[in-house]
């Protein structure tokens, strides 16, 4: 048995938001998430960069530490990590395996992401971590990560409108779920917000008790470190930044705001460890960095129209030359806001070669017409200097070196997965 050949049949059963299902999946396993201290993180951006950053100085500090996240980019066994480690695909196919034989015949079968949280959780029982840093998969109140009753912190890194169709679609629908997981008397670390929800959330923290912190976003000294202020003690942390783009100034604030509220608790977290676990922070297919064919490429999943706009203004501080041209090779999935995330990142005199996302390995996610993303790119920008569609992403991408310099910027972006497939056929894992 393969991990694919237990993951992917239960792909069928699709997103069905609920915790009954993973209630009593965990009870049959005897509940390994009620021995497992979590810092849960939720947001519709940012939470991934949250949780690298927090896994990075916990290990760093010599803490056991857990970290499950997703999607995966190349492999399943990127979503459970051990100290900064990926579980081996030995042993997440023994949990597989047990979680498996967990499910009652006579039930309905949990989800594909039920499934590989319950290995997630059983792991880290397992591996007696010190703490285990998860995030949300989607929403936060009926996510099956959702199963925490006394979090250390949670986290609320930012909110904007993705994923309406399963959480509501207003901003304040939107809120409600990812307060959904706070819990009374626990502290919760938010980012900014847009107004309808922070007020939804700021109302939920208040109902529970909860201590609610707002860190300001970090001061950038330089384009490679920033300084913190300490929300308790006013006292100043300088730090590396590890990882690309203004936004992390704000996710690595809410990291550090984290950090403080564990250190209040009594955890033993050095800020010789804080400045050397941020520095050491990776988070594959988030601006980065990498080479192909001595052109350099940059990645990003920028999945929805706020992820967007950020990559958008990472680009742009790039550019020397005032609007120079971008080369964006581009996928999405059907269901996302493509109109909007084209808004965001095209430009006059841009350059769009559109790709389909390979979705084999995802049964059940549908692929964007090209045809249909060339009529939206040509109305959110009429002005692109060229706007080709291409039969996959290495097609695109030869056309696109066979005429760019060596200073052009070439961008792989609207999906994580589109990055997940350029990563895992060319076998690059990080610039060195």
């Amino acid at each position: 048995m393969d991990i694919d050949s237990v993951i992917q049949p239960l792909q069928r059963f699709g997103v069905h938001l609920g915790l009954d299902r993973i209630v009593n999946l965990l009870r049959n396993l005897g509940n390994p998430h009620h021995q497992v201290p979590v810092i849960h993180v939720a947001g519709t951006n940012g939470k991934g960069s949250v949780c690298a950053y927090l896994s990075s100085v916990l290990t760093e500090v010599g803490y056991r530490t857990g970290r499950y996240t997703s999607p995966h980019l190349v492999n399943w066994t990127e979503r459970i990590c051990l100290n900064e480690q990926p579980i081996s695909a030995e042993e997440l196919k023994q949990l597989l395996q047990t979680v498996q034989a967990a499910i009652p015949a006579n039930e309905q079968s949990p989800t594909q992401f039920e499934v590989i949280t319950a290995a997630a959780w059983l792991y880290f029982a397992q591996a007696k971590v010190d703490v285990a840093v998860v995030e949300v998969g989607l929403g936060g109140r009926l996510d099956a990560t959702n199963v925490c009753l006394e979090p250390l912190v949670t986290i609320i890194t930012s909110i904007s409108r993705e994923h309406w169709q399963q959480l509501g679609p207003t901003i304040s629908d939107i809120a409600r779920e990812k307060a959904g997981i706070l819990k009374r008397g626990c502290p919760v670390v938010v980012g900014p917000l847009p107004p309808d929800a922070e007020d939804v959330v700021r109302s939920r923290a208040l109902e529970l008790e909860c201590p609610i912190f707002t860190p300001q976003p970090a001061r950038q000294i330089s384009t490679e470190s920033a300084e913190y202020l300490s929300i308790q003690n006013s006292k100043l942390i300088k730090y590396p930044l590890a990882l690309a783009g203004q936004i992390q100034l704000t996710n690595s604030a809410l990291a550090l705001a984290a950090l403080e509220i564990l250190q209040k608790q009594g955890w033993q977290i050095s800020e010789a460890a804080i400045i050397n676990g941020m520095a050491k922070t990776q988070w594959l297919g988030r601006m980065q960095w990498t080479s192909w064919k001595n052109h350099q490429l940059l990645l990003d999943g920028a999945h929805n129209p706020a992820a967007a706009q950020v990559l958008r203004q990472y680009v742009d501080s790039l550019n020397t030359v005032k609007h120079k041209p971008v080369n964006w090779i581009m996928g999405m999935f059907a269901d996302k806001d493509c109109a909007d995330i084209f808004t965001a990142l095209l430009r006059p005199s841009d350059h769009l070669f559109l790709v389909p996302i390979p979705v084999e390995s995802w049964p059940g996610r549908t692929s964007a017409d090209l045809d249909e993303l060339a009529n939206l790119a040509d109305t959110a920008c009429p002005e692109l200097s060229d706007r080709q569609k291409y039969p996959d992403l290495f097609t695109a991408l030869e056309a696109v070196i066979s005429t760019a310099t060596t200073d052009d910027l070439i961008v792989i972006c609207g999906s994580l997965y589109l990055v997940g497939n350029f990563l895992a056929t060319t076998n690059i894992i990080r610039k060195s």
